[in-house]
């Protein structure tokens, strides 16, 4: 029967990203399914957010349980400064300085599987007591950071009746920035242990793609039949009164985070090839760039045709993305790369817009877009189907048709979790 159930999460408002809102959206909805979400997670002022979002607090249901404890900030070793935490890892801050390198050494060798474990002590003591003390037996770990999910390790020891369920969002020993760390053979042997250790005692195992459950599942014997995909999407409610808007000029919008490994070589030889047959266009980045990135783009097209926005709050990006011609998805180019499922994704497919996807055709986020009947979906070398695609979209008096396809809807997928949480 449906009761309480303990979600244990290192990024909740005021942190920003599609990660807290995966779980934020679930702790609203969950409530409707007769599951009453407990929340862990930890103090802001503990913390440390690659982004902030002030905007999602007002989201948090106020008839809620949320408990906060204090946690051991490991990035104060890099800067005292939490607006330059960096975000994905390291994924965007690849400086090529010997301080860098020495701190990313750090990073991946000494704190496994990332600095984020200093909220590990402080989460297990609270935990258990509230597990002790509201009768909970359902259990979710939620991560990156995959050091939250040692916390779910160690509770299902601790309580050998709890149902864990561990929540996978990205992948741990796969993940694209993972050699960046420079990790030893010591570390990565420490590390694969903790992942392989977490597959085979969770109950349950919810990722966000069926690439990344494949990746997962490859990790350790008999363990596929207890991986759930339950992808991430969009609340119809952060849509209400967004009027969808085709700008004058052709703008090109991005949101997300962004490095030196996502391939933009084709999407910009075709922007520049348009550039030369005179064609107007504003390609717009929303979100976290690196100054070696935003460099390299201004020398591919001219200065008057780039925008670069930082992060900025998740309303205000929804109305970026609103007021635009075409939206770009683009995957990292490394291994297992079709596993990457960002989350705009969902928001970008709630807006109903021109969609160009960048990235493997064979991917998770190529199949979801594909599902709701976009075409725009491009190997990152093929610049002229990209042009082409792009030009069909300047000269379209249409958008196109595509669909919302509501098993993407928050409330959808609220219910799919509860099926989890209730054995099915």
């Amino acid at each position: 029967m449906p009761g309480k159930v303990l979600i244990i999460t290192y990024y909740w408002p005021p942190s920003g990203g599609a990660g807290v809102q995966r779980w934020l959206k679930f702790a609203k909805y969950l409530p409707s399914t007769g599951w009453i979400p407990v929340v862990l997670t930890v103090q802001p002022e503990y913390a440390a957010y690659p982004f902030r979002d002030e905007s999602l607090i007002d989201e948090i249901p106020v008839d809620i349980e949320v408990r906060k404890t204090k946690a051991t900030n490991y990035f104060s070793f890099y800067s005292k400064d939490q607006s330059k935490i960096p975000s994905g890892g390291f994924a965007n801050n690849q400086g090529k300085g010997i301080k860098s390198k020495i701190s990313r050494f750090v990073r991946g060798n000494l704190f496994i599987p990332d600095p984020r474990r200093g909220w590990n002590r402080f989460a297990i003591k609270e935990a258990s007591e509230i597990i002790r003390e509201e009768g909970i037996t359902h259990v979710i770990t939620t991560s990156p950071p995959h050091s939250t999910q040692l916390i779910g390790l160690k509770l299902k020891k601790r309580f050998p009746h709890i149902s864990w369920i561990a929540d996978l969002r990205d992948s741990w020993t796969d993940i694209y920035y993972y050699d960046m760390f420079y990790p030893t053979l010591l570390s990565r042997a420490i590390d694969s242990h903790f992942e392989k250790s977490v597959i085979q005692n969770a109950d349950k195992l919810i990722t966000v793609g069926h690439n990344l459950a494949e990746i997962f599942s490859s990790k350790a014997e008999n363990v596929s039949s207890k991986f759930i995909v339950v992808p991430n999407g969009f609340d119809e409610e952060d849509f209400e009164g967004i009027n969808s808007s085709i700008p004058e000029r052709f703008t090109i919008t991005y949101v997300g985070t962004f490095s030196e490994v996502y391939p933009i070589e084709g999407l910009f030889s075709a922007l520049t090839s348009l550039e030369k047959k005179g064609r107007d266009f504003l390609v717009r980045f929303v979100g976290s760039f690196p100054d070696e990135v935003k460099e390299r783009i201004s020398k591919l097209v001219s200065r008057d045709k780039t925008e670069f926005i930082g992060y900025i709050e998740h309303p205000k990006a929804i109305k970026l993305m609103a007021a635009s011609s075409l939206l770009v998805i683009i995957i990292p180019e490394t291994k297992e790369n079709q596993a990457i499922t960002p989350g705009k994704v969902f928001e970008y497919i709630a807006l109903q817009k021109p969609v160009l996807y960048i990235g493997p055709t064979n991917g998770d986020a190529a199949f979801h877009l594909r599902h709701c009947g976009y075409k725009g979906i491009f190997e990152p070398r093929d610049f002229e189907g990209m042009q082409s695609f792009i030009i069909k979209m300047m000269d379209s008096n249409s958008s196109g048709k595509y669909y919302h396809h509501f098993e993407y809807s928050r409330r959808t997928l609220t219910n799919t979790l509860a099926g989890v949480l209730n054995g099915k």
